[in-house]
């Protein structure tokens, strides 16, 4: 079963272009990481850069609209995820609670929908899905 864990820094919402971490909570979440690929649950990781440097892009009325960041109405962003592959739904909370994280961080853990989530006919809609993706099943 394929989690993403995404890590919502509190108040990085606001934060300047260049934000960056401390040296020592980076060294810390290398440990962390390092851990995950050694168990061979590790998909993929990254780390996003604050909102400030970012746009969104918004359908209203059938018709894109790009808004620069910072986006004044989040109350919560994206600093980063990791995508794991584990057993459990519980295994991926068990992963995410050994996490370094600091008192301003909350992982959200999220399921990834697999094809045999679906019914046939969404199958069915989806087909080559998996080749866009890069895997075979």
């Amino acid at each position: 079963m394929r989690f993403m864990m995404l890590m919502i820094p509190q108040g990085y919402e606001t934060a300047a272009p260049g934000t960056m971490p401390p040296a020592e909570a980076v060294a810390a979440m290398m440990k962390y990481n390092e851990a995950l690929k050694a168990a061979g649950v590790l998909i993929t990781l990254d780390g996003l850069h604050p909102p400030s440097t970012g746009a969104r892009v918004s359908f209203a009325g059938g018709k894109p609209v790009v808004a620069d960041g910072p986006f004044t109405e989040a109350k919560e962003v994206l600093g980063g995820y990791w995508m794991i592959d584990v057993k459990s739904r519980e295994e991926a909370i068990a992963w995410a609670k050994r996490c370094p994280a600091s008192s301003n961080e909350i992982i959200e853990i999220r399921q990834v929908q697999e094809m045999s989530d679906f019914p046939p006919d969404v199958q069915e809609a989806a087909a080559g899905f998996a080749e866009l993706q890069g895997r075979k099943n």
